[in-house]
């Protein structure tokens, strides 16, 4: 490895991590901030290092995949409504698959956490880490928002959606 190409990939490890989606909610970054141990109270630990330290869950572990009621897929740190079931599908991964979220749900950054950059995303109200987005997604938008399940709660259709979390 040349001098050049080694100052590329620290130059990019460097930017990913000085970023403020890098904490996954900082202060500043999203409408809802708590302290990392308010989180932690309130979540299950798996979910929590998902949501807030950017985790992945196993491939095929969430009952969430399976899922095919009509109903709305919540953020299950603030309860924000992320995606509905008619924009889920099987995409094969392992892991729930929408091809679009909701108005307004989701943020995207750049992760470099594997050296080639990465769309991830995550819910716009909390800043929680929900999966990473592809374009090899179905019509009509390509996309293939690849989601880890214990960031969502499911609400089956005619339920009340839970209250947003303050």
């Amino acid at each position: 490895m040349n001098r050049r190409h080694w100052i590329f990939r620290i130059s990019g490890l460097v930017a990913a991590t000085a970023l403020p989606w890098g904490t996954a909610g900082a202060a500043s970054a999203f409408p809802l901030t708590k302290p990392k141990a308010e989180w932690k109270k309130l979540l299950a630990p798996d979910a929590y290092r998902v949501l807030f330290e950017d985790g992945t869950e196993p491939a095929g572990s969430s009952a969430l995949n399976a899922e095919k009621r009509p109903g709305t897929f919540v953020c299950a740190a603030c309860n924000l409504p992320l995606f509905d079931t008619a924009q889920k599908y099987e995409s094969g991964t392992g892991w729930p698959s929408f091809w679009q979220p909701l108005p307004d749900a989701v943020g995207t950054s750049t992760d470099f956490k594997l050296i080639y950059p990465r769309t991830e995303y995550h819910c716009s109200r909390c800043g929680g880490h929900q999966g990473h987005v592809f374009n090899d997604g179905p019509k009509p938008t390509g996309k293939r928002y690849c989601n880890n399940g214990v960031a969502l709660a499911f609400i089956v259709k005619g339920a009340p959606l839970p209250a947003l979390r303050t």
